[in-house]
């Protein structure tokens, strides 16, 4: 069985560039990529993504070394993402071969976790997906869009209004560079799950 890897996001141009859009960003960076160690320096071959109605996502296939995958952008809202990805996994047990990669802003900007089997942390996308498929047991990047408070701490947002405008908005100029390195790691811990496991992935996505 193939890789399914899922980008969250919420479609359309208006949301390119912002943080709730980091899962996709990074998985769109996975399908446009040249290689890299991870991959052995062999060329990734996967082609433009295509929508596909049935799931309501859009979709391309290749491999990742030797690993055949498949790339998944949910076109729908991330709180409905899991509709999308139970068109891919059909069972818990399918699960094992399912990569999720989103924001979290429970981690601070410039940060990246890797994590398998954990609760969603309040993450509405996260959330739907357990529900469709009925399990918690996947792998998960978690990619870091929280302002960096005290000692590297992620600011904690209270206000339901602050955080809307937070996840939506557009990274700040000031921002980039930072995001560029952590997209290109995210990448780097997708391609690792594909050809080394989820061990060796964790190890690359968790250590700063």
């Amino acid at each position: 069985m193939s890789i399914v890897i899922v980008g969250l996001g919420n479609p359309g141009k208006e949301y390119k560039k912002t943080r709730h859009n980091a899962g996709r960003s990074a998985v769109e960076l996975v399908a446009s990529a040249g290689g890299g160690s991870a991959s052995g320096g062999k060329k990734n071959n996967f082609s433009e993504f295509v929508f596909n109605k049935k799931s309501k996502t859009l979709i391309t296939k290749g491999n990742i070394g030797k690993e055949s995958a498949v790339l998944v952008l949910p076109e729908t809202f991330v709180n409905l993402s899991g509709k999308a990805v139970s068109a891919f996994i059909k069972s818990p047990k399918a699960a094992k071969n399912l990569l999720v990669v989103h924001d979290d802003l429970d981690l601070p900007l410039g940060t990246v976790k890797m994590v398998f089997g954990r609760g969603s942390g309040g993450h509405k996308g996260v959330e739907s997906i357990m529900r469709a498929i009925k399990t918690n047991a996947f792998a998960r990047i978690r990619i870091g869009v929280a302002p960096v408070w005290k000692k590297n701490q992620a600011k904690k947002l209270r206000d339901d209004e602050k955080v809307i405008k937070h996840v939506i908005g557009k990274w700040k100029p000031s921002e980039e560079a930072i995001v560029k390195k952590v997209l290109k790691k995210s990448a780097e811990a997708v391609r690792l799950f594909a050809t080394s496991g989820l061990a060796s992935a964790t190890q690359f996505a968790n250590t700063r």
